[in-house]
């Protein structure tokens, strides 16, 4: 049969059922003393380390959210730098191309509430030479209305004027054109001066 292995023992014999009364007693505050010194010490040491935690993870996110905020900031600069020409473009080129073909139409709807009223005199459309055969086929084949459509070099491509009996009305598309160049071209400036006012 086989021999156990025996190992030697490290534990330290208890001498304190040995002590008399009063060294025992202090044998036991003494360890009482140590227990309570390594506990406080070992409290002490996870406080610091959750103190030191806290403040890594509150730098770090500060510099998270710094990051962020600057990436946004450039992500939203480079968006609006890529939509000003865009928008500069659509108002300077696409939209007179709109009114231009659009003004006959918009003339129309201008005539529809006061057809009934109008009496036998003809309304007087003017608009400028560019558009007055475009305006003049338009109104003639799409109402029967007494009109005579009339050039006024004065007057831009999506702008006309119509004369009734007694009242005047005015279509200015290049007006509106203009008020929305104005709102895009100020908006871009407030963009710049607070990006300017930023770094």
């Amino acid at each position: 049969m086989a021999r156990l292995l025996q190992l030697e023992t490290f534990d330290m014999p208890d001498l304190s059922e040995r002590l008399p009364d009063g060294l025992q007693t202090e044998v036991e505050d003494l360890r009482l003393n140590a227990y309570e010194q390594g506990y406080s010490a070992g409290w002490d040491d996870a406080l610091a380390a959750q103190n030191t935690d806290i403040t890594r993870l509150r730098s770090d996110l500060g510099h998270s959210l710094l990051t962020m905020s600057l990436n946004y900031r450039d992500a939203r600069r480079h968006v609006l730098g890529a939509l000003e020409p865009l928008l500069q473009d659509m108002v300077h080129k696409v939209l007179p191309t709109i009114a231009h073909a659009a003004l006959g139409q918009i003339i129309l709807e201008q005539l529809a509430p006061v057809a009934d009223s109008l009496s036998s005199a003809p309304v007087v459309v003017k608009t400028s030479p560019a558009n007055r055969e475009s305006v003049d086929a338009l109104l003639t084949k799409q109402t029967d209305l007494p009109i005579r459509v009339d050039s006024d070099p004065m007057l831009g491509e999506g702008q006309a004027f119509l004369k009734f009996a007694d009242t005047e009305e005015h279509v200015d598309l290049d007006g509106m054109i203009a008020t929305i160049a104005e709102a895009i071209t100020a908006f871009f400036q407030i963009e710049k001066d607070e990006d300017a006012s930023d770094d």
